[in-house]
């Protein structure tokens, strides 16, 4: 399994990343042709990341997208894959699966104004997140965090390699089971420890090492730190709670789970 930091900016895109988007990649056999090939998952498409995304994979090649919440840094830029699927010249494309909080399909269509019956219900098949699930070679199991509105972090597994990422979320309990024992931990931290944050919202820097270490995760990779903060500041809470691996994402990152 292979994980692609396409964009990692917290929030709104920023001057070195654009907003959040992971590709995980992994082989896996087709059930319509028996041939064995790279399957591609989307996690999140946001502001931006469309575009930074077709430098790693086609977006026609894409498998499934997975959208942890309805936020726009998180969802935004399904507007634009919209356009891609409906009028690209080669034709229209099948149906691609998207799961996402209840409630996906009608936010989609009013984001691109198009009638909240119809959609993108042409281009997408939209499916609830709720109980665990198949993707190709991917086992993917969903983790309802603590945000404003219906979010989610999801556990990936493939074989023995594990990828577990947070979404967007404030402190809870549900990061021990989905990052435990993973063999990386894609975390937020948006927070400064010591400011005046706003409660069930998003991590600091130590909250997200503490629940690393808690989980027992064997990387750290921190992300979705805004552009109005230095990142040096929260890897440095992070480091104070947590003492094994950790980087900060950056957009381009490629990380190898076996």
């Amino acid at each position: 399994m292979k994980l692609t930091i396409v964009g990692c900016s917290g929030s709104y895109p920023g001057p070195e990343s654009v907003a959040s988007c992971y590709l995980v990649q992994a082989e896996g056999n087709d059930a319509e042709s028996g041939k064995r090939r790279t399957w591609n998952l989307v996690l999140d498409l946001g502001n931006g990341a469309l575009g930074q995304l077709q430098r790693y994979v086609d977006p026609l090649d894409v498998d499934a997208v997975l959208l942890s919440h309805l936020h726009a840094d998180h969802c935004v830029d399904m507007t634009s894959y919209y356009v891609v699927r409906k009028y690209h010249p080669t034709g229209t494309q099948p149906k691609l699966p998207v799961w996402g909080p209840k409630g996906t399909r009608r936010r989609l269509a009013k984001a691109y104004d198009l009638p909240v019956k119809t959609g993108m219900s042409e281009e997408f098949t939209f499916h609830r997140l709720e109980g665990g699930f198949h993707v190709g070679p991917f086992a993917i199991t969903p983790y309802e965090v603590d945000h404003p509105v219906p979010a989610f972090g999801f556990r990936i597994t493939v074989g023995d390699a594990v990828l577990a990422y947070s979404g967007d979320t404030g402190p809870t309990d549900a990061l021990l089971d989905l990052a435990a024992d993973a063999d990386l931990f894609l975390c937020e931290a948006s927070f400064r420890a010591g400011d005046d944050n706003p409660p069930s919202l998003h991590l600091t820097g130590a909250e997200a090492g503490e629940y690393a270490s808690k989980a027992d995760a064997k990387l750290l990779v921190v992300t979705h730190v805004p552009p109005w903060h230095e990142a040096d500041v929260i890897m440095g809470e992070v480091v104070s709670a947590y003492s094994g691996p950790a980087e900060l994402a950056v957009a381009g990152a490629t990380y190898d789970l076996g």
